[in-house]
């Protein structure tokens, strides 16, 4: 019997992610705000380097150019790196735009 299952959840995973390096605020209601280093980005998710202990499915909002504040959940931490899904997907225009103001050429 075929399971009920969401099948965009792998291919949000292998969504093509663009390298950036851009410092942006961060925030969590523990934490408050604090300041991270973009990594890389898709329209899905983000990684960024920041020195605040996060555990995994920990929540945070993300300043980003363009899209505005996002909310964001932890999927994966390592050594000061962390992997982020975004609570809503950035919509094609508004992403390419996000990525013009961060520096990237796509």
């Amino acid at each position: 019997m075929p399971r009920a299952s969401n099948t965009q959840v792998p291919e949000l995973r292998r969504a093509t992610r663009f390298p950036v390096d851009f410092d942006t605020i961060c925030e969590t209601r523990k934490d408050g705000e604090f300041s991270v280093k973009l990594s890389n980005i898709s329209a899905h998710g983000c990684q960024f380097v920041h020195e605040t202990e996060l555990n995994k499915g920990d929540r945070v909002v993300i300043r980003l150019p363009v899209a505005g504040r996002i909310e964001a959940f932890l999927v994966w931490s390592h050594s000061g790196r962390s992997g982020f899904e975004f609570e809503r997907v950035i919509r094609e225009p508004d992403f390419l735009a996000l990525l013009d103001k961060m520096g990237h050429s796509a």
